[in-house]
Parts: C-alpha cells; structure tokens; sequence
C-alpha cells in the first residue's frame, strides 16, 4: 500500500505541538527532551512526563527505525472506511520512542517484526504533514 492511498487528515496544530508539525512539513523528525533528566518524549508536548520538568529543547530525530509490532487493518472506520487494508504499527525510534503509525509502500507479507524502516511524510494540508514509514531498504 502507497501511502497516497491513506486518508491524510489535517491534524490539530496548537503551539505546543507546532514544531513537531513544522517539521513534518519540512520533512523532518522534530522531537522534544528535556532539559533536566534528557527524556525523549512522545507524544509532543512542552513538559516531560518523565519528570514534571517544563522546559524542553526540539532537536531533530534521525527518521529511522525498526518495527515493534503490527497489524494489517482490513475494514476500516471513519475516513479509512473505504480504503483497501493498511498496516498499523509501533515504531520503536532509537532515539526512544515508541511511535503509532503507519507502514507504507510495503507488500504485508513481507514485514517482519524488527525490521527497519524510514520516516516519510505524508501531505495532511498547509500546516502539516503524517508521519509514516516504510521498510528501510539497503543496497
């Protein structure tokens, strides 16, 4: 599956996540950590979950890594209810961590848990872009 062939809603930018979606747009991985116990933190946020701390820096993640679990969604809802199956998966980042999201541009049956894979981004209107993935291919 493509990833053209996902819907791409247009997420809610607020400020506290802008600079995760300008970056999506930009193609890059923009992250938060904090600046006292340096956690990597997901979902996006301007406080660490880890610690209480509210002060984090945004740096710019590598876009890599490897699958931690999936499943391939034959009947979906919403704005996927009419779309042919697609993967959804957890992403492990190295960076630490775990991402929902989807595996694109893929044949299913050849996925396999730990695989690497690479960030792409997926146009979801003027202020965003999706992070997807798709198998890392080497040469």
């Amino acid at each position: 599956m493509s990833g053209s062939e996902l819907p791409a809603p247009t997420p809610p930018v607020v400020p506290e996540t802008k600079p995760f979606w300008e970056g999506t747009k930009a193609g890059r991985l923009m992250l938060p950590r904090c600046l006292r116990c340096d956690f990597v933190i997901w979902y996006p946020r301007q406080f660490c979950p880890e610690c209480g701390h509210d002060c984090v820096e945004w740096f710019e993640a590598s876009g890599r890594g490897s699958i931690y679990s999936f499943t391939v969604v034959r009947r979906g809802e919403g704005p996927y209810r009419d779309t042919p199956s697609y993967v959804l998966a957890f992403v492990d980042l190295p960076e630490g961590p775990r991402v929902m999201t989807n595996i694109i541009d893929c044949d299913v049956t050849q996925l396999q848990i730990g695989q690497p894979v690479s960030a792409v981004f997926c146009d979801a209107g003027d202020s965003a872009a999706l992070l997807r993935f798709r198998p890392f291919l080497t040469e």
